[in-house]
């Protein structure tokens, strides 16, 4: 199934397939997200999934049941 991401606040929709890693859609829009750990310990990728809440983009896929899935991105200068 195909789900579109919107990456806000740039508003950067690509489409995305349930279960694909989130970090994975990002760099195929373009959209570069902090990582550190690349095991959710760190929280350094935390994003806000408007669907779901905050998630670590390193540990989570785009998720089912949604035809739209909104990502707001978190701006952390000391990153």
């Amino acid at each position: 199934m195909t789900v579109t991401v919107c990456f806000l606040p740039d508003n950067v929709q690509v489409e995305a397939e349930v279960g694909e890693p989130l970090l994975e859609v990002a760099a195929r829009a373009d959209i570069a997200i902090p990582t550190g750990c690349l095991m959710g310990s760190c929280h350094a990728c935390e994003v806000e999934l408007t669907e779901i809440g905050e998630v670590c983009a390193c540990i989570t896929a785009v998720p089912a049941g949604h035809k739209k899935v909104t990502v707001q991105l978190f701006s952390d200068p000391t990153w």
